[in-house]
């Protein structure tokens, strides 16, 4: 790990004490609510991890949403994970990177979940007048063809 990242974990940690889950593996996880996202995510961008990878979802015990950071200075990979709550929402990263854009469109077509301040989010994938979002646990196929 270099410094750069045990400098953010170092400050992630005092800043948001029980509010955050730090994994150090292979790659770093970092586990996180909805209301201490913004937060977190402007720390990341300040410590040079200014490349937005990817972003997704996953539906465990709740859905989560799942960003992959890269600093291109260091080559090092984060990875933040949302837990979202009953509202199923987030605030959109377009602003700050433009890739978030159609990945956001991907994540609320496929997932459901809703970013605030998006400029764009509407379905990508599947037709307008789809309903449900087919990677739910909850999605039951109505009828097939």
């Amino acid at each position: 790990m270099s410094r750069t990242s045990e400098n953010l974990i170092s400050e992630l940690k005092e800043e948001y004490l029980q509010d955050i889950e730090i994994i150090e593996n292979t790659q770093i996880v970092i586990y996180i609510e909805v209301n201490t996202f913004l937060g977190v995510i402007k720390k990341v961008k300040d410590y040079g991890f200014d490349f937005l990878v990817d972003l997704t979802a996953v539906e465990e015990e709740g859905l989560s949403c799942i960003y992959h950071f890269m600093s291109l200075v260091s080559n090092e990979l984060i990875r933040i994970k949302v837990k979202l709550d009953e509202k199923l929402e987030l605030p959109s990263l377009t602003q700050d990177w433009l890739a978030a854009n159609v990945q956001e469109r991907e994540v609320y077509d496929l997932f459901g979940i809703n970013f605030i301040g998006h400029p764009n989010l509407k379905r990508i994938l599947c037709p307008d007048n789809f309903i449900g979002h087919p990677l739910r646990k909850d999605f039951k196929i109505i009828e097939r063809r």
